[in-house]
């Protein structure tokens, strides 16, 4: 089954979380105990993050420094396979446009065709920190619809050389992300949502959210989508705040707004376990709303948050 005949057959609201790959060379242990603390709430499926490589610099000790790219947090993949392979946990590995070759990407494809790993959200991902924009790896794409083109290809049985795949195996399916607050790029919310269409109509099954702290956010844009023609189900992502720094950078790195009054209940706030403590009664409140509103599932965000989100499932599951 893919993540929609998971969430179809489920009563209620499903749940789902997101996990990093861990960082070079630091094991895999760290991870476990995540998923070890939140899957008492019989999680659906598991997404695992993909990351671009990094340029890198070290010191040569003689006043010159040495560049080299590096990939800091290697091992999607693998990371699914271990998940699905230790827990028996549905799994969906990111695949992305940033920082992979259209041959990177079709070898991603025949690896987890290998492993029977059949899901995937389809991600532009983010540009590179030393780029003023995103710019493709190569012969890469700049865009997820380029990207579910090449999925679209391999599943119809051709590399993208053209050359026939003489075991397709079983299909791709896919999700997409989508901004209720729109991408930072896009030049408006209608823009955004039409983009969404695109990757609809290419065969995205369902799509979930940016981050976001105002539920009015997502029920208008919900309309907006049902407006546009969009009927795939759109799940909400949601984070809960964990530590003062939070209050600034989260709105600057995922371009969304904190509304006034979680702003000012957050102003209140002199440690992080009191900003903790606000987090999680904020997303509690926003859960059942989304619950009481028919939300097909919950995708939850971990990192820095994996205490607040089992308080939070505790109290909504």
């Amino acid at each position: 089954m893919n993540v929609i005949d998971l969430i179809s057959n489920h009563k209620g609201t499903a749940f789902s979380f997101e996990v990093l790959p861990p960082l070079k060379g630091t094991g895999i242990d760290k991870l476990f105990h995540t998923i070890d603390t939140l899957r008492e709430f019989e999680p659906l499926y598991i997404n695992i993050t993909n990351h671009r490589s990094e340029y890198v610099y070290k010191d040569l000790g003689n006043g010159m420094m040495q560049r080299s790219r590096q990939r800091r947090r290697p091992g999607t993949v693998a990371v699914a396979a271990a998940i699905q392979q230790h827990y028996g946990i549905h799994v969906v590995p990111h695949m992305l446009c940033s920082g992979f070759t259209r041959e990177d990407t079709e070898y991603l494809l025949l690896d987890l065709q290998f492993l029977g790993i059949s899901d995937l959200l389809v991600l532009r991902g983010d540009k590179a920190k030393e780029d003023a924009s995103f710019m493709p790896t190569g012969d890469g794409y700049s865009h997820a619809t380029e990207l579910i083109g090449h999925i679209n290809q391999f599943n119809n049985g051709f590399f993208i050389d053209g050359s026939p795949v003489k075991n397709p195996g079983t299909p791709f399916t896919y999700g997409v992300a989508c901004y209720p607050e729109k991408h930072e790029e896009a030049p408006n919310l209608s823009f955004d949502i039409s983009v969404l269409k695109a990757k609809a109509d290419m065969g995205a099954q369902y799509a979930v959210t940016q981050l976001f702290y105002d539920n009015r956010k997502y029920f208008d844009f919900i309309e907006k989508t049902q407006q546009a023609g969009i009927n795939i189900p759109i799940i909400p992502g949601i984070k809960p705040l964990a530590k003062l720094s939070q209050f600034t950078v989260v709105p600057k790195t995922f371009h969304c707004d904190l509304p006034q009054e979680l702003a000012s209940e957050i102003q209140k706030c002199k440690t992080d376990e009191d900003i903790k403590q606000v987090g999680i009664e904020w997303s509690v409140a926003q859960c059942k709303e989304l619950i009481a509103h028919g939300v097909p599932s919950i995708h939850f965000y971990t990192v820095s948050a994996v205490e607040s989100i089992k308080e939070i499932a505790k109290r909504i599951y």
